[in-house]
């Protein structure tokens, strides 16, 4: 039986056909291989924290109250408000929550819905490299050309690694092709926080190309330093910007998978052409706690950011006293480390081995890379490793890695 498909094109493009299967993801085989020998999951970026105590009792209660069938396929009003005034009030931005708000399943659906709802083939889609997994995927099963810019990772003065986008080299990617550029800002895997000079030029190539902008913003509240600048906010952007968040992240409920669009009603209505023959739907009780989520006060956010920098803090300090070099992230769940300096330079066997050898999960960098990239070769020592868990598992992770080390 011929099962070729599509499908084969988005497991080529993560690298993951072999002999005509497709692999489970680096995500997936790590955290298998953590819960088959107990070590400690510092791989795969779920939290093992429970939401805010008012988030979680929401759920509860419209669990009790009778939210348990098919919201509306848009959401349900009282999510999409919360939206809407969560943008209004953190960052001047007028959505109108009947037609210019959409919620999804997590921002993965929404992720997908807008790259197949509008990307032909043979378009031409940017993104920076490393990049989240599913980019690659999503390019690949809507027939598009994925460009790369590279964020490039290295050593700065100060000895940690540190990280940087050309401009130019941005701008130069830009072309008659250009359907698309996927902004990930709070970035992922590394942290960084992209400049205003880096989204100004994302901008005018974007007009200057007519070419759409999509975000991937799920970590837009957990900064460290730099604020969150959405780049719909940015002149020239909002009409051309499909805005992407979710709870997952921020309220530590990534099981929950509520995400949301914001963007001008014709994109909304163009990605709801695709996404009504996704999911159409879910999540009915979740819907209505992640509203309560977004209506809490903007300190309540921020403490939970503040949890998270002390849990930052603390992995970086203790990966630092194993060996590692490390880049200090200014938001998000992960740390990039480089395992070079302990003699350690393929990352890939090493994260396949840690678990056994070391009690410790970690996900090495160049599963952020295209198969065969040749910006991957620079990344072959580095891994990243996850903050978002509990304290205890944090510090029994670098007491593991310190054993190791020694031996």
């Amino acid at each position: 039986m011929d099962t070729s498909g599509p499908w084969t094109r988005a497991s080529r493009a993560t690298g993951l056909l072999a002999d005509g299967i497709a692999r489970p993801t680096v995500f997936a085989r790590i955290s298998a291989r953590a819960a088959e020998t107990g070590a400690a999951n510092l791989g795969q970026g779920f939290p093992d924290t429970d939401p805010p105590h008012k988030v979680a009792e929401a759920a509860i209660a419209a669990i009790r109250a009778g939210h348990n069938q098919y919201p509306p396929g848009a959401g349900e009003p009282a999510l999409r408000e919360a939206i809407a005034q969560h943008q209004q009030r953190r960052y001047g931005l007028d959505w109108d929550p009947a037609g210019e708000v959409l919620v999804t399943t997590g921002a993965t659906e929404a992720l997908a819905a807008t790259v197949l709802a509008l990307v032909e083939p043979g378009d031409e889609v940017i993104t920076l490299e490393p990049f989240y997994d599913q980019y690659a995927a999503l390019i690949a099963l809507a027939g598009g050309v994925h460009r790369t810019v590279p964020l490039r990772i290295a050593p700065g003065a100060d000895g940690d690694l540190a990280t940087t986008v050309d401009a130019a080299e941005l701008r130069s990617a830009f072309g008659p092709r250009t359907r698309m550029v996927i902004v990930n800002s709070p970035h992922n895997p590394t942290g960084a926080v992209l400049d205003r000079e880096v989204l100004v030029a994302i901008v005018e190539e974007a007009v200057r190309h007519d070419a759409l902008i999509v975000t991937d913003e799920v970590y837009e509240h957990l900064t460290y330093g730099p604020a969150h600048v959405p780049i719909a906010t940015l002149p020239g952007a909002r009409e051309r910007t499909v805005s992407i968040s979710s709870a997952g992240k921020t309220f530590s409920v990534t099981g929950w998978k509520i995400g949301w669009i914001t963007a001008p009603s014709p994109l909304v209505t163009a990605i709801t052409g695709t996404k009504q023959w996704l999911t159409y739907t879910s999540g009915a009780p979740f819907q209505h706690a992640v509203a309560e989520g977004l209506r809490m006060p903007d300190e309540a956010i921020a403490g939970i950011a503040d949890g998270l920098r002390e849990h930052r803090d603390l992995l970086v300090a203790g990966l630092r006293s194993v060996g590692f070099a490390v880049g200090v992230p200014e938001a998000g769940y992960f740390v990039v480390a480089d395992a070079a300096g302990l003699g350690e330079r393929d990352a890939e066997a090493l994260c396949e081995r840690l678990p056994t050898e070391a009690g410790v999960a970690a996900i090495p960098l160049t599963a952020f890379y295209r198969p065969g990239s040749e910006d991957a070769t620079a990344a072959a020592s580095l891994l990243r490793f996850a903050f978002c868990k509990d304290r205890a598992t944090i510090e029994q992770g670098i007491e593991r890695l310190a054993a190791w080390s020694a031996r």
